[in-house]
């Protein structure tokens, strides 16, 4: 599976981890930086190419980063085409998959420990989409509300 990961200078060390975890479990991974530790860095930098580049692959994922996960997914959130869930329990890491076929997953790196972390990646990328009608429903309504801005 292909995995483009982004975050700045709060997910920078755990970002190398869930590097190196992915790889080790088979997964092609781009890292769309930072690549050095910048304190004043900024994450849409890097966020909004990992975005980018996973709404360009509809069968890749992306991953983004930093010490809440709160504006990476914000960052995220503005790349047409991406659906990116901020995740702080195994159950969120489900229901966005499951409810919201989301393609971008938003970690605080601050916020949990690192095996909790690779745990909700992992949990995140093994759940399928369900393909409910109702699901589908809603996320057909946010795309025409992304492309002309109405409902």
């Amino acid at each position: 599976m292909k995995i483009h990961i982004g975050s700045d200078h709060a997910g920078l060390e755990f970002k190398a981890k869930i590097i190196e975890h992915l790889k080790s479990a088979g997964h092609q991974v781009e890292d769309h930086g930072p690549f050095e530790y910048d304190a004043l860095d900024d994450y849409p930098v890097f966020c909004i190419p990992a975005a980018k580049a996973t709404a360009k692959d509809s069968a890749s994922f992306g991953i983004v980063l930093g010490g809440s996960g709160n504006g990476e997914q914000m960052a995220a959130n503005k790349v047409a085409g991406v659906r990116a869930a901020l995740v702080w329990s195994i159950e969120t890491a489900k229901l966005a998959r499951e409810h919201n076929n989301a393609n971008v997953i938003s970690i605080g790196g601050r916020m949990h420990d690192e095996k909790f972390c690779l745990e909700l990646v992992d949990t995140f990328l093994a759940t399928p989409f369900t393909g409910d009608e109702r699901h589908v429903r809603r996320i057909n309504q946010i795309s025409k509300y992304e492309s002309d801005g109405k409902i």
